[in-house]
């Protein structure tokens, strides 16, 4: 396995270097992107590279430095300059999210390679099968963040665009040979168009936590209080929620409720440094998690009729069954949103398949209609 010497690249940190990498990147017609940020290191995670390739060049850009980035919103709009990514999803909500900047024309490499139904999906993983090239992912948890960064941090950043290329042009054949190119651009299109969550904090995700329910009522009430305390503390010190409080010890502290100082400094998985300066307030966190009343679990959403529940078990083994068939994932086939308002509609035409095209997809409409409605008629197989 070979890990081929890259091509000096242009690390973009003065708006003169910029101005020049802008002018470069409006004369492709394809670029190849891809983001580094901070996710493991801060609470609210921030774009800290941005890597663009053309056939010929290779740009790192550093947005920390206080460069006019907002000439890449026209570029990632142009429907005419294929934009190629792996596995686009993440970066496109980082993006969106951060400077609100729309993408058209995507190809997405994972995505072209879980249609083709290869197993190993990885950027790594996919050069090393079909190139024989090894791409070190040590930096991958890197805190990108941090400055300066070193010479290895910036090739690992480079090799990220470098070779999508040659990949785009291998997979895209392959698409064209098996008759998946319109499938692949359904699905890139929709990619294309994902959108941030809102994300705001919602405290009933306290009842997602393993072991709560084998906590007592006051432990809970406890467990409640810093669950909420942490939240507030990670987003005042832009702290991961995990660096601060981990899941397990919140909870061996509702269990062991500490009453002094020494009480916090002995348990374990705290934090020293977290209990010198906030100690006081965690203690009178659990001091009013103790008068407080326990919590209340919400009532868990309507389950469906059961007529519903029945047609999607049906559905649901229909897309097990079809992918098995293809060789791929089952949401390549179809995403379980489409299968639950198919079951909730039951749709008796192919037209009133096709009405609901914004959900199912156009493709997957006309490719898999027919099936669909045999297996709401309970004719599958006959």
């Amino acid at each position: 396995m070979s890990s081929l010497e890259l091509p000096p690249f242009s690390y973009i940190d003065t708006p003169q270097a910029w101005q020049a990498c802008l002018a470069t990147l409006e004369e492709a017609d394809q670029l190849a992107v891809d983001l580094e940020s901070n996710s493991m290191y801060v609470f609210r995670e921030e774009v800290c590279l941005i890597q663009i390739s053309t056939p010929a060049q290779d740009f790192i850009i550093d947005p920390l430095v206080g460069l006019n980035l907002s000439p890449l919103k026209t570029l990632l709009a142009d429907p005419n300059v294929e934009k190629i990514f792996h596995a686009a999803e993440y970066d496109l909500i980082l993006i969106r999210r951060q400077f609100d900047w729309p993408l058209n024309n995507l190809f997405d490499t994972m995505w072209a390679a879980r249609i083709l139904g290869y197993k190993r999906i990885g950027l790594a993983n996919m050069m090393a099968e079909l190139f024989d090239i090894e791409l070190d992912k040590r930096y991958q948890r890197a805190d990108w963040g941090k400055r300066p960064l070193s010479a290895e941090q910036l090739a690992y950043a480079q090799r990220d665009t470098h070779y999508l290329f040659q990949l785009r042009e291998r997979l895209g054949k392959e698409l064209i040979e098996g008759g998946h190119i319109e499938e692949a651009a359904e699905i890139f299109a929709w990619q294309a168009q994902v959108q941030p969550g809102n994300d705001p904090f919602d405290p009933n995700r306290f009842w997602s936590l393993n072991g709560i329910s084998e906590l007592t009522p006051q432990e809970k009430s406890v467990a409640f209080a810093l669950y909420n305390y942490r939240q507030q503390l990670a987003e005042k010190l832009n702290r991961p929620l995990f660096k601060l409080i981990g899941n397990s010890v919140l909870l061996r502290m509702a269990e062991q409720q500490p009453r002094s100082m020494q009480d916090l400094y002995r348990l374990k998985g705290l934090g020293n440094w977290l209990v010198r300066r906030y100690g006081v307030e965690m203690l009178r966190v659990i001091d009013q998690g103790l008068k407080n009343k326990p919590p209340k679990r919400p009532r868990p959403p309507r389950r469906p009729p059961q007529a519903v529940l029945d047609r999607y078990e049906k559905l649901h083994q229909w897309r097990r069954d079809r992918a098995v068939a293809r060789g791929v994932e089952s949401d390549v086939v179809m995403s379980k949103d489409a299968l639950w308002l198919i079951a909730r509609e039951n749709p008796k035409s192919m037209q009133e398949i096709h009405a609901h095209q914004e959900v199912i997809g156009r493709w997957r409409s006309r490719t898999y209609g027919a099936e669909i409605l045999q297996v709401l008629n309970g004719k599958q197989g006959q």
